[in-house]
């Protein structure tokens, strides 16, 4: 299966905290319509990389790339402003605002004028939110309030959105209904999602396409489908990427397809 043109690549970057070098030359790329899924174990450096993707922390060496331009030394506010989404795990939303002003929030970059038809737009997309639109976020289900945090990443209609572990603390079912509703709603209407996720069976079932980072370096890459048949995918998580790998050459793939 053919990939789209990525919206997003990073090739071989590397990222850390001072002298302490985190991810080591990893690569990854997503393009429109897909859901990539980043995995791995507790440690393996998957915040450090969207850190490092989002412009808080320097990149160190490789090259990222964001609708065919080069944001290796962009300033994050100027990645927002070309196509840069992200959603983070905690402190998603404002919780003493309103739903409707959360999303007008998050339509800061567009023109005063146009921000209540982005809101309408937006909340038409997620009719949940509409009978909610005056309650206080913070008196929201987890559910409800991971919906309104990617209502508001997508009020900057950004070409790429990045989710921090969108099921993070909630219940299997609720998490469940926001990868399957919601996230994948997402690529269906073309958006380009890059997200971590713990939940590997389940994020595996939602994704196009994933990639398994252990210590700091790709370990393996490859379509869903593939990485769902990898036997001991389990297992490379916990053997600090030593143990065997037995899914066949196709699961098994270092490169990007």
């Amino acid at each position: 299966m053919l990939r789209p043109e990525p919206c997003l690549r990073a090739a071989e970057v590397s990222f850390g905290y001072a002298s302490l070098r985190v991810v080591h030359e990893a690569s990854l790329q997503v393009g429109p319509g897909e859901t990539v899924v980043l995995l791995g174990p507790n440690g393996a450096g998957k915040s450090t990389l969207v850190k490092g993707i989002i412009g808080q922390l320097p990149l160190l060496s490789g090259t990222l790339d964001l609708n065919g331009s080069d944001i290796s030394r962009t300033p994050a506010q100027i990645r927002v402003r070309q196509g840069l989404g992200y959603v983070p795990q905690i402190r998603d939303v404002f919780p003493t605002l309103s739903v409707w002003e959360n999303l007008t929030m998050g339509g800061y970059l567009l023109a005063r004028s146009g921000i209540k038809e982005r809101a309408e737009q937006v909340i038409g997309d997620f009719p949940a939110l509409d009978r909610l639109r005056r309650r206080r976020a913070g008196t929201l289900s987890g559910g409800e309030r991971k919906m309104l945090a990617i209502a508001r990443a997508l009020m900057a209609k950004p070409s790429v959105l990045i989710l921090d572990e969108p099921t993070s603390n909630l219940a299997p079912l609720i998490a469940a209904k926001v990868l399957e509703e919601i996230v994948a709603s997402l690529a269906g209407a073309g958006q380009a999602v890059l997200m971590i996720e713990q939940r590997v069976e389940l994020a595996l079932q939602v994704a196009t396409y994933g990639y398994v980072l252990v210590q700091g370096q790709m370990r393996l890459d490859g379509h869903a489908a593939q990485l769902q048949e990898t036997e001991d995918l389990s297992s490379l998580f916990f053997s600090g990427g030593a143990a065997p790998l037995h899914g066949g050459p196709e699961a098994a793939t270092r490169g990007l397809a």
